[in-house]
């Protein structure tokens, strides 16, 4: 065998070997680092308009003009209503009909106005 073929091994063999221990120590920190979920959806976490209202009611909870369990209450409904429009999504072939659509929309904005009414009190303290 030849050095070169034994330097080409080794090489290939430190590589095989150390890929997967530096993605291993990479993902816990990047993924922890940042807070958002993985998948298909990209940075914003589930759904966009959801992945964006967790990371702000995360952002208020680290400012502190939000608790921990309001802002998990209010992460939960909002998961709650997303699976709820995947499911109606889903039971209608990808296709919802304008009133369910309202409703939706509606269910969303409701939830919108108790996270700021949640908010309003710290806001004129200030």
């Amino acid at each position: 065998m030849s050095l070169k073929s034994m330097l080409r091994g080794t090489a290939v063999a430190t590589l095989l070997l150390a890929v997967p221990v530096l993605a291993q120590t990479a993902a816990p920190s990047d993924s922890a680092k940042t807070g958002q979920c993985e998948g298909r959806r990209g940075k914003h976490g589930g759904g966009h308009k959801f992945g964006r209202m967790e990371q702000r009611l995360d952002k208020q909870v680290a400012e502190g003009r939000l608790t921990q369990a309001q802002a998990d209450s209010f992460k939960a409904e909002a998961k709650q209503l997303h699976e709820e429009m995947k499911a109606a999504r889903a039971a209608a072939n990808g296709q919802v009909d304008e009133t369910q659509r309202a409703q939706f929309k509606e269910r969303r904005k409701a939830l919108k106005q108790k996270i700021k009414a949640a908010l309003a009190p710290t806001q004129q303290g200030a």
